[in-house]
């Protein structure tokens, strides 16, 4: 089971901890604003009011025990980046920031956090992916250019196989597996295309879209 802290129960910090407690973790919350803290109680493990740029109070809370730690006061970035930093400088195993722009991005990465979150940018990139084909049901960002898509299959793969489709070879992606009903298949080379496949694609995000001719 996995310890961890979310330092502000705002809107996403509960989201957070919510989540985290359902996925069965021990979640402590803290927040300075003490109807914050009563709005969070129920659903976590523990809660405590105080400020987390208080390097006193945190040293209380036993930083190091935690296995991550989520700072989610994105609309305060001052506290953020000085929370960021004393929970790194007390021994943190992980720091998760949140950011609401790429300076506090580069900000909280040069001082102390080990992953930004970056929710409105990473909403929108999301939203506007999915929505700019009919075919693309969901993506997921895997490491620099590289993306997972899950995809209606389109009409041009109908009736032939992963050989005559040869995305790999015309677009360098690869088809990982192909979902037919409630079946998840691996797909070999002679495997035929069905016109209600879901495929998941593996490939940079411009020669996927190139694949589904969108470029």
């Amino acid at each position: 089971m996995k310890t961890v802290l979310v330092i502000g129960a705002g809107q996403f910090g509960t989201h957070i901890a919510k989540r985290m407690e359902e996925l069965h973790c021990e979640v402590m919350a803290v927040d300075i604003n003490e109807d914050c803290i009563n709005d969070i109680m129920p659903y976590v493990t523990d809660a405590k009011i105080g400020d987390g740029t208080n390097e006193e109070f945190l040293r209380t809370l036993g930083i190091d025990n935690f296995d991550v730690c989520f700072v989610t006061l994105g609309s305060h970035f001052q506290t953020s980046l000085e929370t960021t930093s004393l929970l790194s400088e007390l021994g943190a195993k992980k720091v998760i920031s949140r950011a609401t722009n790429d300076v506090q991005m580069k900000f909280l990465l040069r001082n102390g956090a080990d992953e930004v979150v970056y929710p409105e940018k990473q909403t929108a990139l999301r939203l506007a992916t999915k929505y700019a084909s009919d075919n693309i049901l969901d993506f997921f960002h895997l490491e620099k250019e590289y993306y997972i898509y899950e995809l209606k299959v389109p009409k041009a793969w109908y009736g032939k196989t992963l050989m005559q489709i040869d995305v790999r070879k015309r677009h360098n992606i690869n088809i990982l597996t192909i979902k037919r009903g409630n079946d998840v298949l691996i797909p070999a080379a002679d495997t035929m295309i069905k016109p209600d496949d879901i495929a998941f694609v593996l490939g940079e995000a411009g020669a996927i879209q190139k694949a589904l001719g969108k470029r």
